[in-house]
């Protein structure tokens, strides 16, 4: 079978896993004195997976690619978290909603900007798989950037963590932020990995960042759909929000990012005040 990127990717990620994986981790004897290999050998995992060595080797090497039987072998045998796995399979899975990943205006429909809009005290965004800002509320361009005054072909979340201080101010832990964005950006365009706009996404951020150079070439992916983030706000004070992602189900390739806090709290009290500035 004729190599594809998603095919090459595919052994990337597992090659970066496999680096990772100790032979105490997975159930092998301890390491022989003068082991040179980082992580584990191509044959231990090839072993561990019940496939040959040449079979895996291939897989790696993104000349072949596995059936979900071997994949789910591959993911057994290193480990994988059950986001590694879901990765493998997009990779591995045509998307039937591939053609929608590729749209070069994706747009929000009039419902849910009203969503947005009718959130009282409660800063959202609607953002797509290349986490696009496509919509958002007015206080959520009060608490984190007024999103309407960046070019529309420069709003893209993951981008302004890198480009704008004061995203990088915003965030009390700004590197947890930016590695789960990079970790999410990956997981939601597996199945597009060679998407001209991710790929020159990637490119510019590479060139402007060793942060995100080192933290995209480490292949991590995540789709947490919640957490909880303290914010430094240069007005309102400290901030603590609970954030839940809702995937729209007239776009199933955009989601909404709520920003929610508890009742009584500092925090909504502060939202109270700079909603009520507007």
């Amino acid at each position: 079978m004729p190599r594809t990127y998603r095919s090459t990717e595919l052994g990337a990620f597992l090659r970066r896993r496999r680096y990772e994986r100790t032979p105490e981790e997975v159930g092998l004897p301890d390491a022989e004195d003068g082991r040179r290999v980082t992580g584990l050998r191509r044959q231990e995992v090839a072993a561990l997976a019940s496939i040959s060595t040449d079979y895996y080797t291939r897989i790696e090497q993104g000349r072949i690619t596995a059936s979900l039987p071997v994949l789910a072998n591959l993911a057994q045998a290193l480990h994988l978290s059950p986001d590694g796995w879901m990765y493998m399979l997009k990779l591995a899975v045509d998307n039937p909603l591939h053609h929608l990943q590729q749209q070069e205006d994706p747009k929000v429909d009039v419902t849910t900007q009203r969503i947005l809009d009718s959130l009282e005290h409660t800063p959202a965004f609607v953002i797509g798989p290349l986490t696009e800002v496509l919509a958002w509320n007015r206080l959520a361009a009060r608490v984190f950037i007024d999103f309407a005054q960046v070019p529309v072909d420069q709003r893209l979340f993951v981008r302004l963590l890198f480009t704008e201080p004061s995203l990088r101010s915003l965030y009390a832990d700004w590197d947890g932020v930016a590695q789960l964005a990079i970790a999410q950006l990956r997981m939601h365009t597996a199945y597009d990995p060679e998407n001209p706009r991710l790929l020159s996404l990637v490119e510019e951020l590479s060139a402007l960042s060793p942060q995100f150079t080192a933290w995209w070439d480490a292949r991590e992916v995540n789709i947490r759909t919640t957490g909880t983030k303290r914010l430094h706000h240069p007005t309102a004070g400290d901030l603590e929000f609970e954030w839940s992602t809702l995937t729209c189900a007239t776009a199933p390739t955009q989601q909404m990012i709520v920003w929610t806090c508890a009742p009584g709290s500092t925090t909504q009290a502060a939202m109270q005040q700079l909603d009520n500035t507007l």
